[in-house]
């Protein structure tokens, strides 16, 4: 089952959402604003993608360059803000049961599906 974190209202994550909607495969979206994900959540998409929690942070997001930008922030610290802010999320984030990827650019979807 693929998973798809999207967010309506972004082009890209929208563009996500096609390429998965085409790819034939069994499916679910997660609009992540409506339904935030917990630190525990975040914490295990950072581990299946093998980045930093600073690589799945939206740093051109007001709320970041006003909140968050100048403070020197622990991975943990990184994900309490990722799940109290999710708008701070990269998007799309499509995963399966084995991987995850950034669907930036939206061709790195293809590697999940």
């Amino acid at each position: 089952m693929i998973t798809i974190y999207h967010n309506t209202r972004c082009k890209k994550s929208r563009e996500g959402l096609e390429l998965v909607k085409n790819s034939g495969e069994d499916y679910r979206v997660r609009e992540y604003l409506k339904v935030p994900l917990t630190e525990e959540e975040i914490s295990a998409l950072i581990n299946k993608m093998n980045i930093s929690p600073i690589q799945l942070v939206r740093k051109n997001e007001k709320i970041w360059k006003e909140n968050y930008k100048d403070k020197d922030l622990s991975d943990r610290e990184l994900i309490a803000v990722m799940a109290k802010h999710p708008k701070l999320i990269e998007r799309p984030v499509v995963e399966n049961e084995q991987n995850a990827v950034i669907g930036r650019p939206t061709s790195d979807i293809e590697e999940v599906l």
